[in-house]
């Protein structure tokens, strides 16, 4: 491999001749080889929104020439169009302020631009970085990347799942069938009652994200290293929000306190909260449904799912539910992330956390596997669902739990006595009923319904 040689303010390094990064960037890649875990690409996308913002909001308060602002606007295009993502090898465990990861943009900007450019016009720390730190510029790509990747991956693959269920449920709210509470037999209700349920779920979850989103439009650029604003011009803050939410497509502001925005994480904390709340709904959802399908035989056995593949090495015939189980060891690590998050929002000394990249790493981790196991759920699970129906009719026919319909004609105790008379010798409820002489057959029939049970006109 051919080298060249970078310097920065610790002395001379060679770095690889095909790479755009420098000296900076060269140390943080030799002296962190810890894990195989890079800096996000979503990470480093939002570093060139907005340095991009930065070089546009310097060149109009004229902190910035026009060639070299044009220059960096023009680099940070490759970036996102993902032209030099080789350029960007930085692990996440490295400095917890992510600084070196901010050097790697400022630098393969700087060099790419001046290639561009045709002569050394630009340093990536003087141009680059004008009016930036690490301090302010890690957080604020932290904010950009987690509102983007919700939005553009999260979001639409949560309303994918939803309107498959929303169908699901008017498809089969006629189709009743015995409820569960406790792992125990209940009151009848409809599959699509059932189905709506979850539906719900998922609603209230997009809710509660986009709620919690409105904490992240808050960005730390413009407080530089501690939150004072130190070598940034005092408009430099609002001006860059703007030209990040024109650049990005989505609202940005300056955050009302800088102090606050280097060194609280509580923001993100709170948007993790609520897809951590979605996994919870995940987890719930699709552990009902494996359980309904349970079977083919011996299980409950009241909805069919897809199979998808063999799921044995060595019984023949056997399918597993492996997209329910896929979606819920993602669940899980989301819940593990969001452990990791929270403690390490709770750390950093003073003006700063220093636990950013981990932060950054496991949100969009999170949101990321997310996405994608909604999606692959949705296409090869959900949509799937059918009813067993003379399962369900079986399965509702044998359930005591009917016998609350008669509450209120002889009362709790009488009610009881069916049922543990039903259940102990094995007969109907109503053959139980009968016996004990405490309804007629027709006003058993005319009460036990289980289609007049579940109120259907009420809950539609």
């Amino acid at each position: 491999m051919n080298y060249r040689m970078e310097h920065d303010s610790l002395g001379e390094l060679q770095v690889p001749a095909n790479k755009y990064w420098g000296a900076q960037t060269q140390r943080s890649y030799q002296n962190f080889l810890i894990g195989s875990e890079k800096m996000p690409k979503e990470i480093i996308q939002a570093f060139a929104i907005l340095k991009y913002a930065s070089a546009v909001t310097n060149e109009k308060l004229k902190l910035l020439d026009q060639k070299r602002s044009s220059a960096i606007q023009k680099v940070c295009d490759e970036i996102l169009h993902g032209d030099l993502d080789d350029h960007f090898p930085l692990v996440v465990w490295q400095t917890g302020s992510g600084t070196q990861s901010n050097m790697n943009l400022n630098e393969v900007i700087a060099n790419r631009g001046n290639e561009i450019l045709g002569e050394n016009l630009l340093h990536p720390n003087d141009h680059v970085n004008r009016s930036q730190s690490s301090n302010d510029t890690f957080p604020t790509a932290l904010h950009i990347s987690a509102l983007l990747s919700i939005q553009e991956k999260l979001l639409p693959a949560l309303d994918g799942l939803k309107e498959t269920l929303d169908t699901l449920a008017q498809d089969n709210m006629e189709v009743i069938k015995t409820g569960r509470t406790h792992l125990q037999d209940a009151v009848p209700l409809s599959l699509g009652q059932e189905i709506s349920g979850w539906a719900r779920m998922l609603e209230v979850s997009k809710e509660m994200i986009l709620d919690s989103m409105e904490k992240i439009r808050e960005i730390a650029l413009g407080g530089t290293a501690v939150g004072t604003g130190l070598n940034a011009h005092k408009d430099f803050p609002q001006m860059v929000a703007q030209e990040i939410s024109k650049k990005s497509g989505y609202s940005f502001v300056t955050a009302k306190n800088k102090f606050h925005a280097l060194t609280s994480k509580d923001q993100l904390v709170f948007v993790h909260g609520a897809i951590k709340a979605l996994a919870c709904d995940l987890l719930k959802i699709a552990n009902d449904i494996r359980l309904l399908a349970s079977g083919p035989r011996c299980g409950i056995g009241e909805i069919t799912i897809p199979a998808n593949e063999p799921g044995s090495s060595i019984m023949p015939g056997k399918v597993n539910p492996t997209q329910a189980e896929a979606l819920t060891m993602v669940c899980v690590q989301v819940m593990g992330n969001d452990a990791a998050i929270s403690f390490a929002a709770s750390q950093g000394n003073y003006e700063l956390n220093v636990y950013m990249p981990l932060i950054a790493y496991n949100f969009l981790q999170s949101v990321n596997l997310l996405s994608d196991a909604m999606t692959s759920f949705n296409k090869n699970c959900a949509i799937g669902i059918r009813p067993n129906l003379p399962k369900i009719e079986e399965n509702l026919k044998k359930s005591l739990m009917l016998v609350t319909a008669l509450n209120p004609y002889i009362g709790y105790e009488n009610a009881a006595k069916i049922a543990k008379k039903a259940h102990a010798e094995n007969t109907s409820l109503k053959e139980a009923c009968l016996s004990l002489k405490l309804l007629t057959e027709k006003e058993f029939d005319e009460i036990v319904d289980p289609k007049k049970m579940v109120h259907l006109d009420e809950n539609q």
